[in-house]
């Protein structure tokens, strides 16, 4: 199946039966290894390569924010033939918990009314929220022995200490705009830095009891679930509060737009 947009009308138009060569999104059902996350990432849906952004844009708002997916079985219907596929794919039966992240979009929630459908009738849900800007932090050592602490062909260092220094005083004034913050949402340059994998402290539990709850689970299958993966801070903020509490559990991550490419950026 795959969806297409109307310019005349501009509206999108759903095809449940049928693929064509002008659907700006497709089902896809592939499963892909995330080799920086270690685990197993499927997704629901791809963008075709020659999507306009603009309108790959508007179709990501289209489906995160329509205010009641209920009055439009379109999007319902979008959303569990991949559900469908997925469980076809992994057996959501198998599942003993589904965390997700918090979110305005109303696609997480029915995300998961629907997988309940196929999860035994024990299957646990969590939700992870924002942290307060306050609680971000920044894992130095990690940066340093990653970067800092870099050496050339010839074995010198590629940095002087006072070039060090320089790039330690940068993170701090980062650090420091974002506790002064009132609201903090991940701006796009320090996404795509090569300083974003070792800021932490995004996400925190809704609840204590959810948190103490995750840290007693052992060798479970946990299914963690987003509705649009563009690139992957999100997932990998959830994966990484999952793993501060223990690495034993068997993790799948599932969204429900990804990107075929998302483990050449996670390992870039």
């Amino acid at each position: 199946m795959g969806v297409t947009f109307d310019n005349e009308k501009q509206q999108f138009v759903f095809d449940f039966e049928h693929d064509g060569a002008a659907d700006i999104v497709s089902l896809t059902g592939n499963g892909y290894q995330v080799e920086a996350f270690g685990q197993c990432f499927y997704y629901g849906y791809e963008f075709s390569d020659q999507v306009d952004g603009s309108v790959r844009s508007a179709f990501i708002k289209y489906v995160k924010f329509t205010p009641s997916l209920q009055e439009h079985p379109n999007l319902t219907n979008f959303i569990q033939k991949a559900v469908n596929n997925l469980n076809r794919k992994i057996n959501l039966y198998d599942y003993d918990l589904v965390v997700m992240p918090q979110s305005s979009s109303h696609v997480n929630q029915y995300m998961l009314r629907y997988i309940y459908r196929f999860a035994q009738p024990t299957l646990r849900k969590m939700e992870l929220v924002k942290n307060l800007p306050m609680n971000i932090s920044f894992d130095m050592d990690a940066f340093t022995e990653a970067y800092l602490d870099d050496v050339l062909e010839n074995g010198r260092p590629r940095y002087t200490e006072a070039q060090k220094e320089e790039v330690r005083q940068q993170i701090t004034h980062m650090l420091d705009l974002i506790h002064q913050k009132d609201y903090f949402t991940i701006a796009k340059d320090v996404k795509k830095s090569r300083f974003r994998p070792y800021m932490q402290q995004f996400l925190k539990f809704s609840s204590k009891t959810d948190e103490e709850l995750c840290a007693t689970i052992r060798q479970q299958n946990v299914l963690v679930i987003d509705d649009v993966t563009t690139s992957g801070s999100t997932l990998g903020e959830v994966l990484r509060t999952l793993r501060i509490l223990n690495e034993d559990n068997r993790i799948t991550i599932f969204s429900l737009i990804g990107r075929r490419d998302l483990m050449a950026d996670m390992n870039g």
